[in-house]
């Protein structure tokens, strides 16, 4: 039988597919690598897109923030305009109030009562006054009550004044104010 040594062919092919295998590994390393930069590349593109669109919306945002800010002054100084022409509108609707509330006061003032002193707050008016006598602080308060514009007349104190006379009385009293209800002023409410 012949002999046949085997043993070099089997190193060489043994090279040969080592070789093979190194070459397939770099090319596949290679490759592998040419993905993960590729993917990379994709991924930060993809950031930098998303970062460009996030400063343009915060631009745009704070374009908008400023835009509010001034509608919020805006509506601020209308309301305040609204709150001054309702103040004017009360003021010229109560100027002629304030006129027939004086013109009851001193309509319902009977002889022997004398006012010294009125105060209003709101729709109440205080008055401090001296009478000849406790039937005239009386007489008084009908005509108070009995009046259009005045109700609810509430005598706080009397004091005897006799410096002024034997059965003069010095007082205190609060009286609300309350304009009459008319056909006019219903229709309108």
């Amino acid at each position: 039988m012949a002999k046949i040594n085997l043993l070099p062919w089997r190193d060489e092919r043994r090279a040969e597919l080592k070789r093979d295998f190194l070459v397939t590994l770099a090319l596949v390393a290679l490759f592998g690598a040419g993905v993960v930069l590729l993917a990379d590349r994709v991924v930060n593109n993809q950031i930098d897109n998303q970062k460009a669109r996030n400063a343009y919306l915060t631009k745009n945002i704070k374009e908008l923030d400023k835009q509010v800010a001034e509608i919020r002054e805006l509506q601020k100084r209308r309301n305040e305009l609204i709150d001054r022409m309702r103040v004017i509108q009360e003021l010229q609707g109560t100027r002629p109030l304030i006129v027939r509330v004086l013109d009851q006061i001193v309509r319902t003032v009977p002889d022997g009562v004398f006012y010294t002193n009125l105060n209003s707050k709101g729709s109440r008016i205080a008055i401090n006054g001296f009478a000849e006598s406790n039937n005239r602080v009386s007489s008084l308060m009908r005509r108070l009550d009995g009046s259009d514009w005045l109700t609810k007349p509430n005598l706080d104190k009397v004091q005897a004044a006799t410096q002024y006379g034997d059965q003069a009385n010095r007082f205190n009293l609060t009286v609300v104010v309350q304009p009459p209800k008319t056909d006019n002023t219903e229709g309108e409410q």
